[in-house]
């Protein structure tokens, strides 16, 4: 029962089994590798006190080992570098899968008749096809042909899960899957506001297209022109730029990087895809990214909030109105934290104050209000009339 769960705790952690072992050890609960093995593959069932004090070092609550997950998904799509640790991965997923569950958990608490909104999955197998599949999600979105603020907040709008994973740099992009009827997103949130947005966009793709006619990297192409399409259509790429070019500047290229939330790489690859610009002189401005040190840190950021907020929002609305308690939202979100609530001990509370409060909180400081008034004298005074304004005119 408890095996897999500390498991995906040790995991997200970053830790070994001979690390755990050792911490343990060293916090005065002796343990081995092949203890901590038996209990994760459950053929041992660990005691209280290891579950309180193995919670302790993982940073994660008592009760994050006895929830049991009942909802799966379906990945469709892992976007790493090849040094990402088959354990990384896994954790990911795991996290991920967690933080879904709880994200269509509150969903369908707080709005039960809410969908995702995402065009029906087409057959794509070029890059015309894909640039048509980007349109028709800017289409069902009610989208113009101008930059999209917020590209994340606005997936989330569309009832896409977002979930943002800050544990790793380069190794992980992205990843992206379907929980029922509910389409799951994962972004590196330690990268870039531009490469959150670019890995967004392209994990779309990979929800909105089916690329299964194709080998496994003309698929991720496409959903990379897929991601540029959505970014910038190529209409709004001929109009910044022009039809036809032989040059490109690179403070130009900084400039519409901070309109559009696109990076200058990517950039050239829009220009090229389109046909501003040719393939060769494509790979020669690529080739002085490299010369100048800028593959990795652009001389240009974009400035944005491309984070995910839904879920907290959720979670404050739900604990706030009692519909969930904080411990059901840290036992498969532990980072989450507990704002404090309304203060209620003022007797000048406002208007605002009381109505930021939940219903039966608002209702028992109203009531003893009313309850303090009833023995208090009031001066009566007379109504203002049209002399009072003239004189308080004069």
């Amino acid at each position: 029962m408890f095996g897999e769960r500390i498991r995906q705790a040790r995991l997200l952690a970053g830790l070994t089994q001979d690390h755990l072992a050792e911490a343990l050890s060293a916090a005065g609960h002796p343990a081995t590798k092949a203890v901590i093995s038996k209990y994760e593959k459950n053929k041992s069932t660990p005691p209280a006190s290891f579950l309180l004090l193995a919670a302790r070092i993982l940073g994660v609550p008592t009760s994050y080992f006895t929830h049991q997950p009942t909802l799966g998904v379906n990945w469709l799509a892992f976007r790493r570098h090849s040094s990402l640790p088959a354990r990384e991965q896994e954790a990911v997923k795991s996290y991920a899968a967690d933080v879904a569950e709880l994200h269509i958990e509150l969903q369908s608490l707080l709005y039960p008749h809410a969908a995702a909104n995402l065009p029906d999955v087409v057959a794509v197998d070029s890059g015309e096809a894909a640039e048509q599949a980007a349109q028709r999600l800017r289409a069902c979105w009610e989208l113009d042909a101008h930059p999209i603020d917020r590209l994340v907040q606005t997936a989330e709008d569309h009832q896409v899960v977002v979930v943002g994973w800050n544990k790793s740099t380069d190794a992980f992009n992205g990843l992206s899957g379907w929980c029922g009827q509910h389409p799951i997103t994962v972004i590196n949130t330690r990268m870039n506001a531009d490469r959150r947005r670019f890995t967004l966009a392209h994990e779309l793709g990979h929800l909105v297209m089916n690329t299964s006619a194709v080998p496994e990297r003309e698929a991720e192409r496409l959903a990379h022109r897929f991601a540029a399409a959505l970014l910038v259509p190529a209409e709004r790429a001929v109009h910044e730029l022009g039809a036809r070019r032989t040059r490109l500047n690179w403070d130009e290229l900084g400039i519409l990087k901070r309109k559009y939330g696109l990076s200058m790489s990517a950039w050239i690859f829009r220009a090229k895809d389109v046909g501003i610009i040719t393939e060769a002189y494509a790979n020669n401005l690529h080739y002085q990214l490299g010369e100048r040190g800028w593959r990795k840190q652009e001389p240009v950021d974009y400035i944005a909030d491309e984070m995910p907020v839904q879920l907290e929002q959720m979670a404050h609305h739900a604990v706030t109105e009692g519909l969930i308690s904080p411990d059901q939202i840290r036992r498969v979100y532990p980072e989450w934290t507990e704002t404090l609530p309304v203060s209620v001990s003022s007797e000048h509370l406002t208007i605002y104050d009381l109505l930021a409060m939940p219903e039966a909180e608002r209702e028992r400081v109203m009531g003893q209000a009313f309850a303090r008034a009833a023995g208090d004298e009031f001066e009566t005074f007379d109504a203002f009339d049209e002399m009072d304004f003239n004189d308080a005119a004069c």
